[in-house]
């Protein structure tokens, strides 16, 4: 009777790690809601991963990937920045429930996907500089190192258009 018990109790902690690998990215997931605003609000929003938006607006965008963005009105002096993919709070206490309950293989599907990761700043508050005749063109800045280009964006989201939610 003893013996059954602790091959019961083996069993459901073997199962128990095997349910929560990838901790991290079953709960947070890969992707988060990115938020952008300016002041005065109407400017076109270009990311270097191809998306645009007009603010305010918000994107699901993936953890992982840092990117570049431009803010152009016109009328309004053009501003770049760029949104950096850091290892987040609540990430980094999935890592460490994947390694304290020796789930190595979900630690590695986190980092993976990125989940353990954070966009910021999230949300992006901009207030633009009055200049004449300000910005004319909107323009994609440049992919930023460990971003996503376009066209891997693109096949990422498995071809589709755009995934913009107006605020």
């Amino acid at each position: 009777m003893h013996l059954f018990s602790r091959q019961r109790m083996l069993a459901v902690s073997v199962l128990a790690c095997a349910c929560i690998s990838g901790c991290a990215t079953v709960t947070r997931g890969r992707s988060q809601t990115w938020t952008v605003d300016s002041v005065p609000s109407g400017a076109t929003v270009s990311l270097s991963n191809g998306e645009r938006c007009e603010t305010p607006c918000a994107l699901k965008l993936r953890r992982k990937f840092p990117f570049s963005v431009e803010l152009c009105k016109a009328g309004y002096h053009p501003i770049v920045t760029q949104i950096l993919s850091n290892i987040s709070g609540g990430g980094a206490a999935g890592m460490a429930g994947n390694v304290l309950l020796g789930g190595l293989v979900g630690a590695g599907v986190d980092v993976g996907t990125g989940a353990t990761k954070d966009l910021r700043p999230n949300p992006l508050s901009v207030p633009l500089a009055a200049e004449d005749p300000g910005c004319v063109t909107p323009a994609f800045p440049s992919v930023p190192d460990g971003g996503q280009t376009p066209e891997d964006y693109q096949k990422a989201k498995g071809g589709a258009k755009s995934n913009v939610a107006k605020k």
